[in-house]
């Protein structure tokens, strides 16, 4: 166990409750508040200032009651680093001043979990506080460790207040997800990062107005942010900290990049620089320069791109752009799409590297998109004659006295795997939809497309 939070949530939790800072930015009652980090002094003090999440604060919500201390509770907190995990179970102690307690999924064992239960069951047989135990990381428990949480959790001596930047229908073992309320947190938006980075500025808890900062050095602070409520306002700190050594109050681009080791990157994730790049990524995928490929995909990671927008690309052109010249080009950009989903960056960056690399040296072909494409132009141009009669549906009483399923041959029965048969209607009865290339594997999809169209007409 310990005092002190862990970094997964947007503070960390003094273990006991503390009582909060006047309005103009007096002391807590912790005598090192004032030297503490940004991210920690500026810690919301209430409910109401939390920023993002507006999905779970809504009048009457689970999150909200259990704050307003109703009735003891089990909670599950899901969410990436910095959103406000370890913040609201900061609050659930703080506003309702009752007993806290936190246990690190790192460090604790079996033992620590039964003591701390029993010790929660004594508090209220003497003298009825509740206590909130907080498990910062609970996918890192055992199943011991979170079987040992069941009995607090059953007899509600506790309110549990477990966070997980992991999946827990697959990190926490049933009885407890089952008896938890499980509260899903969503990634800050820009706009989310900006508030809280300009309310630090002005705040007196935070740098109280003693500096100015530029419209680029916030935008470029914000993006490297990249949702996460810790880091933005550590990069303020540190930008702050970069401008009062060279004498100057105003946080300008360079002094940005200079606190943060970052060089900023021209991206508009709204504007020309968002397409513009994203376009030179495709197009140099497509062109098979992975150089050119990796240099456009470090510019969308380091500007703080979305890396689940760059992998739903991938996949487009990984059918758009290679199709069957390369089979394994699609599964390759899925799997690289859930594992940006379940691990987010940084790590990702390593994910969308290995893709890109993959695509841009994948043989190409667009015969799927040209498919697809006159396909549906026959369609769309009113070709949409009546499905052969062979090939309707014939299970039903009635169907083969209209003549459904007659004649048709059934491929299984012919020794080559395909019969003789008109499947197209008679209006796009010699459509040729697909024409493959001989690049890559689809060469070996040309031949093999020859001979089965030369069965199908009886050639």
């Amino acid at each position: 166990m310990s005092d002190t939070g862990s970094d997964d949530g947007l503070f960390d939790i003094p273990a006991t409750p503390v009582a909060a800072p006047a309005a103009g930015g007096g002391s807590l009652a912790d005598a090192s508040f004032a030297s503490a980090p940004l991210a920690v002094r500026m810690r919301p003090r209430t409910i109401d200032e939390l920023v993002g999440q507006q999905h779970l604060l809504a009048p009457g919500s689970p999150l909200r009651r259990m704050v307003a201390g109703d009735a003891p509770m089990t909670i599950l907190l899901w969410g990436p680093p910095g959103t406000g995990k370890t913040t609201i179970a900061s609050l659930v102690s703080h506003q309702t001043n009752r007993r806290f307690v936190e246990v690190s999924a790192v460090s604790a064992g079996v033992k620590e979990v039964r003591e701390v239960i029993a010790g929660a069951r004594r508090a209220l047989a003497q003298g009825g506080s509740e206590t909130v135990l907080f498990v910062d990381e609970v996918h890192r428990f055992s199943k011991a460790q979170q079987d040992a949480l069941l009995p607090g959790v059953e007899n509600r001596w506790v309110s549990l207040v477990a966070a997980t930047t992991e999946n827990p229908h697959f990190s926490v073992i049933s009885p407890l997800l089952s008896r938890s309320l499980l509260l899903t947190l969503e990634s800050l938006t820009d706009d989310d990062v900006a508030e809280l980075l300009d309310r630090a500025v002005a705040d007196e808890r935070g740098l109280g107005g003693a500096v100015t900062i530029t419209d680029d050095a916030r935008d470029h602070l914000v993006r490297l942010a990249g949702g996460d409520a810790r880091r933005v306002l550590t990069y303020l700190e540190a930008a702050a900290g970069a401008a009062a050594s060279r004498e100057t109050t105003e946080i300008d681009v360079e002094t940005a990049s200079l606190a943060v080791d970052r060089a900023a990157v021209r991206y508009d994730r709204q504007g020309d620089q968002h397409y513009d790049v994203t376009s030179a990524l495709i197009k140099s995928i497509r062109g098979s320069d992975v150089d050119a490929a990796l240099h456009y995909l470090a510019r969308m990671v380091e500007a703080g791109e979305d890396p689940k927008f760059i992998a739903r690309r991938l996949m487009i052109l990984a059918s758009e752009d290679i199709g069957m010249a390369d089979p394994t080009a699609l599964p390759v950009a899925v799997a690289a799409a859930q594992a940006v989903a379940m691990i987010g960056f940084p790590e990702a960056q390593l994910t969308l590297a290995q893709a890109v690399v993959a695509l841009s040296l994948a043989p190409k072909s667009n015969a799927i998109t040209t498919a697809i494409g006159a396909a549906l132009g026959d369609v769309r141009a009113g070709k949409i004659g009546p499905v052969p009669p062979a090939l309707r549906d014939a299970h039903y009483s009635g169907a083969k006295k209209l003549g459904h399923g007659h004649d048709y041959r059934y491929a299984h029965d012919d020794p080559r795997g395909v019969a003789p048969q008109q499947h197209a209607p008679d209006v796009v009865a010699d459509a040729r939809y697909y024409q493959p290339t001989r690049r890559g594997a689809e060469a070996d999809y040309a031949d093999r497309l020859a001979r089965i169209r030369a069965v199908l007409d009886g050639r």
